[in-house]
């Protein structure tokens, strides 16, 4: 082995080490170049050193082959290995359920970006550049996504309902309907960003509300927004009758929670012949029914069903129910009774939003808890109640809106896992692209969900989604061939049962 310096077309000098072998020089390793002699003279020092030690490897029977593999993998940066795992995972996915029928590989990356890490848009352009290689400015992103709306979004809704449609196997003869909020971290308001009763607890930040779709197993169909101080039970029927109209549906059953129920929707539904079943808010019901609902023998999940013109309230009892109704009231009242003490509750706070409704005034000043009032909502523990005009029996009505949880589930999947908020966009159609990029996000990893179920794959999805983020790739250049080669790098057992499945079902 010896040191050989090398002059390069730039002009700068290369220090290396060399081994002669069958009368050719074969490089062993390369110190580093410059134009400049005195880093040139530390570099020759270092090689002095370099050969030293790489001699007295040799002379401890290290063979010539370590020797080479060591210099190689010396040479390798940090630019050559990139993040495969989403694309080999999420990729597939989207592929398979139609959406690389999108003519948008900045569609494909920012929705497989949102899957892998959901951050800003600005995050994402860096997470784009470091683990994937893929350079894009902040500018071309922002242009991309206010003609997103109004160029893919109809794709991107024809696509994801056919999925659902094939999924379901074709029975769309039920749909669930719910709505969130989602906050903007700006203070200031506009056309669609207002303050209003916000699900996340939000009340001064603006906001929008999300309408979703979904179909049986929290399938999606498909959403619109609104804007943030609209009340929730007038976007029911202007969302389902939108999306009927755009996907030709036939009259579906629909499920909704009773922030939906109001007689000005079931006059809807019904006028457009709808059949419904919506939560029923029991203690509002008339004296009468109150009476017989309070007055009824239950047992553990027995029902009653009382008749109204073509509507039915059907009321069922649940021990275990009862048990969480009665945890929470006591958690609520704890909580109330810690801000009293500290005299953080005003006037204000007096009203029939969650347990404040516990809340009354005393005197001018003092604010204390009505403990009658509090005991007295103990014999609502464990009773819920379902409005519907379907003929089915009241077993197969309480089934079906038990499966209201899916959306529910959606929800939560939408705002921790793909962190769909806060959304820092302020203009109006950034906002929808946001959404619609969630949108399409959330299907793909609902269907990731529904194949791993089914194949009994040993981790959540949530996980299978993490250990996407240290499945490496590694691009190289062979130092006989010079020919370019990417190598997977070797996964643990959980990453390798994960391809096997993606590899077997898409």
């Amino acid at each position: 082995m010896f040191i050989r310096q090398k002059v390069n077309n730039s002009g700068s000098t290369s220090v290396q080490i060399l081994m002669k072998k069958n009368g050719r020089n074969r490089l062993i390793k390369s110190i580093g170049c410059s134009t400049d002699p005195k880093e040139l003279a530390i570099l020759n020092e270092r090689a002095k050193q370099e050969l030293e030690r790489l001699r007295g490897q040799s002379s401890m029977f290290v063979f010539e082959k370590d020797i080479h593999i060591e210099s190689f993998i010396s040479e390798l940066s940090n630019a050559q290995i990139r993040t495969i795992g989403p694309e080999l995972v999420f990729g597939k996915v989207y592929n398979h359920i139609g959406y690389n029928k999108i003519n948008s590989d900045l569609f494909r990356h920012l929705v497989i970006a949102r899957l892998a890490f959901p951050l800003s848009k600005l995050k994402t352009i860096e997470y784009l550049y470091r683990y994937q290689g893929i350079i894009l400015d902040l500018d071309t992103v922002y242009r991309f996504m206010d003609k997103l709306n109004t160029e893919l979004k109809d794709q991107v809704e024809q696509i994801s309902f056919k999925h659902t449609l094939k999924v379901l196997d074709g029975n769309l003869s039920i749909m669930f309907y719910d709505m969130t909020t989602l906050y903007f971290e700006a203070s200031d308001e506009d056309d669609l960003r207002k303050t209003g009763f916000s699900k996340d607890g939000k009340h001064s930040n603006p906001q929008i509300y999300l309408g979703l779709l979904v179909g049986l197993g929290g399938y999606a169909i498909g959403y619109d927004i609104f804007e943030g101080n609209i009340y929730e039970g007038h976007t029911l029927i202007p969302t389902i009758e939108k999306i009927s109209k755009k996907f030709n549906l036939s009259k579906p059953i629909i499920v909704a929670d009773a922030g939906l129920l109001n007689n000005d929707n079931i006059k809807a539904l019904e006028s457009q012949e709808y059949e419904y079943i919506l939560g029923a808010k029991i203690k509002n019901e008339s004296k009468e029914n109150k009476e017989k609902i309070l007055s009824a023998s239950f047992e553990n999940e027995s029902f009653i069903t009382l008749e109204s013109g073509n509507t039915r309230l059907i009321v069922q009892y649940s021990s275990k129910r009862a048990k969480k109704d009665e945890h929470n009231r006591k958690r609520g009242l704890k909580s109330l009774e810690k801000k009293i003490k500290s005299g953080k509750l005003t006037k204000q706070n007096i009203n029939n939003r969650g347990y404040n409704k516990y809340l009354k005034m005393e005197g001018e000043i003092a604010i204390s808890i009505d403990k009658e009032k509090f005991k007295s909502d103990q014999k609502w523990d464990g009773l819920k109640g379902y409005v519907t005009n379907c003929n089915h029996a009241p077993s197969i009505i309480i089934e079906n809106y038990k499966n209201l949880w899916h959306i529910e589930k959606a929800f939560r999947m939408s705002k921790t896992d793909l962190r769909i908020r806060p959304i820092y966009h302020r203009v109006r159609k950034r906002i929808e692209a946001h959404i619609c990029l969630s949108f399409v996000a959330y299907s793909i990893y609902k269907e990731l969900e529904r194949v791993l179920k089914e194949e009994n794959y040993r981790l959540s999805v949530e996980k299978a989604s993490e250990i996407t983020h240290n499945m490496y790739q590694m691009e190289i250049t062979l130092p006989e061939s010079r020919h370019s080669k990417k190598i997977l790098l070797k996964m643990d057992k959980y990453q390798t049962e994960l391809i096997r499945i993606i590899n077997n079902k898409f």
